[in-house]
Order: C-alpha cells, then structure tokens, then sequence
C-alpha cells in the first residue's frame, strides 16, 4: 500500500536508537553516524513520496531540514 508508512517509520526509530548505541560507543563515529544520517534521510524521503497530507509533508519537510543539520554536524566530527 502506498500510503503506509509503518515500514519506514519502525525503521526510522531504528536508526534513532543505533544512533544512540553509536554514540555511546565513543571513539572514531563519523563514517557510522553519517551512513546512517543517509538510511534516515532515505526513510524520509520515502514517507514524503508515499503521503499525500499536507500535515505530514510538513512534516517531512522539517525532517529533512533536521537531517542535514544533524549531517553538518556530523561532518564536523570526521
């Protein structure tokens, strides 16, 4: 179904916990948190293409802008 979304976010939260893991893990996590920066920013993007609320592609639309500031960040650790 196109309009369900369970998929990608069950794998969206996901990567919100490795997030997590990766960070508690300390040491050299640039090269982890920025691949997985890219899967997040894919499961948005798929959202935004499923929906079609306007409520939610806002939604997805700050999303998107979290994510490549979360990635600016990112790079700054590499």
């Amino acid at each position: 179904d196109r309009a369900n979304i369970d998929e990608e976010l069950t794998r969206l939260t996901s990567h919100i916990a490795n997030y997590r893991e990766i960070l508690d893990e300390g040491g050299a996590v640039g090269k982890k948190l920025d691949f997985l920066t890219q899967e997040a920013k894919r499961e948005v993007n798929t959202i935004g293409s499923k929906c079609n609320d306007l409520q939610i592609t806002r939604l997805v639309l700050q999303l998107k802008n979290e994510i490549e500031m979360v990635r600016e960040q990112i790079q700054n650790l590499e």
